[in-house]
């Protein structure tokens, strides 16, 4: 184990601060300020580690990532090793380091009486230190199968995948409609939480194994799911969940209404000098339906833009900030959190529902109305005499995805879509047609970028299987505990 009397001897968490906030709007550089951070704060950290007879952070993490031990070989100072077993589980600890919301924190045994351990920020700073001492190096296969399979999406589950069958000597293309891979790791997500160079020294690192790369390319359209077939021994469909989640209220068709990642996309092209943004909140009253992650990220970019004011709408209420008695540890807990975004500015308004949008009189819209909402029955309902109106001359909608369109590649493939939007698979990742299998948000439905890595790994080892009638690639996650989980 670590140090051990680090649990009784350094008892508070201990993280790098952000930048100031009148200093970070003014860019889009990532908010944190690693330099507030040293060696010894993270050694501090990882020497908390108890070394559980049963790690529940272990257990919490899809991926099954290794975090005793790499927090003791952090402790030991011993980096190469503790790169290998970060690595050994996780192709992507640096996005996860930045994004995940860390559901091993929330088991670590640790956390029953102290703050838990900076899982999280550890595993992010082994991964930059990985990088830095040039310890991630392509591993290019000692040798080629033959087989080849296509790989429709490269977000962070087409990515692991894909990354998983080139190491075991298979010949992968990536498929990915936009000009450059990533998925929504690419567009999705602003500057200010992932800044694309991160994303881009791994994708070198695919490139230099082997991986190949499609952009532009609109499979369904531009390659149908026939000539796919025709083409490749195996194809893994994880194009994510690309259906929006709408909302139908009187005044919705008005100009100015916009999917909040159609917004992001344009804005993160914008930071990319790929021209000004069709979409600006630049002197406008913002409203963000949606408070989730995605709705965060608009916040910090509308107010990187310049809007005048920016108001955050969730229909639930406000979760508690500690855990309520029926979601106890080890369990991942609703709680009320506050982004880097909701700390620069903006207002949150909990439990309140959008009745109409109103137009402004020249076709756009104007303002909103608003109504306050309880729960009755698990539903919630408006309250009588609380209807009120805002401005708002650009209106966000960040209210999540609802699954995959059984059109396209998933009609001609002949693939079956659930009444959740998900494509049906079996316990071996596999759809109803040979050599097709699932991974990530298409077959789970809208989830974490953990649980993508993890199902494209595990998906990555079926399709090894299939094709080699064995495999070596390590399967974290099986379609039965998915479907469990959260």
């Amino acid at each position: 184990m670590a140090d051990p009397r680090g649990f009784l001897t350094t008892t508070e968490r201990e993280l790098p601060s952000y930048r100031p906030v009148e200093v970070r709007i003014l860019d889009y550089r990532e908010v944190e300020d690693r330099g507030t951070q040293d060696e010894a704060m993270v050694r501090r950290q990882a020497s908390r580690c108890m070394d559980c007879g049963i790690p529940f952070c272990h257990s919490a993490c899809p991926l099954g990532n290794l975090i005793p031990e790499w927090n003791d070989l952090t402790w030991k100072d011993d980096l190469p090793a503790a790169v290998e077993r970060l690595h050994a589980t996780n192709n992507f600890p640096e996005l996860t380091g930045r994004l995940c919301p860390a559901p091993c924190e929330y088991a670590c045994t640790l956390g029953i009486n102290q703050p838990a351990i900076t899982i999280k920020n550890i595993e992010h700073s082994i991964a930059e230190a990985a990088f830095e001492a040039g310890l991630v190096d392509p591993q290019v296969p000692a040798f080629l199968t033959g087989s080849t399979v296509a790989v429709i999406g490269s977000g962070p589950a087409g990515l692991a995948a894909a990354q998983q069958l080139t190491r075991a000597g298979h010949t992968v293309a990536v498929f990915e409609r936009d000009d450059l891979p990533g998925g929504l790791l690419r567009y999705g997500i602003p500057e200010f939480k992932l800044e694309k160079a991160v994303l881009d020294r791994r994708l070198a690192q695919m490139e230099a194994e082997g991986t190949r790369f499609r952009t532009g390319v609109e499979v369904g359209t531009d390659l149908t799911g026939t000539e796919l077939l025709e083409s490749y021994d195996a194809v893994v469909i994880a194009v994510g969940t690309p259906q929006r989640r709408d909302l139908q209220v009187p005044g919705r068709e008005l100009e100015g209404t916009v999917q909040a990642l159609d917004y992001l996309t344009a804005a993160t092209r914008e930071v990319h000098g790929q021209g000004p943004t069709s979409i600006s909140a630049e002197g406008k009253d913002v409203v963000i339906i949606g408070g989730g992650d995605t709705g965060a990220d608009c916040l910090g970019t509308a107010i990187r833009q310049g809007a005048a004011s920016v108001t955050s709408i969730e229909i639930m209420p406000a979760p508690p900030t500690e855990r309520p008695e029926g979601q106890p540890w080890p369990t991942y807990p609703r709680l009320y959190k506050v982004a880097s975004a909701h700390e620069e500015g903006g207002e949150r308004l909990w439990a309140t529902s959008t009745v109409e949008m109103i137009d402004d009189g020249a076709g756009r819209v104007g303002s909103l109305r608003l109504t306050e909402v309880r729960l009755e029955g698990g539903r919630p309902v408006a309250v009588p005499g609380t209807e009120r109106v805002i401005p708002a001359q650009l209106v966000l909608l960040a209210m999540g995805f609802t699954g995959v369109a059984p059109t396209g590649v998933i009609a001609q493939l002949g693939l079956e879509v659930d009444g959740r939007g998900r494509v049906v698979r079996d316990d071996q990742w596999a759809t109803a047609v040979l050599g097709v299998f699932v991974a990530g948000d298409a077959g789970r439905g809208q989830s974490l970028i953990v649980w993508a890595i993890a199902e494209g790994r595990a998906a990555a080892a079926a399709v090894d299987r299939y094709l080699s009638g064995s495999t070596g690639l390590a399967s974290p996650v099986t379609p039965t505990q998915v479907q469990l989980q959260p």
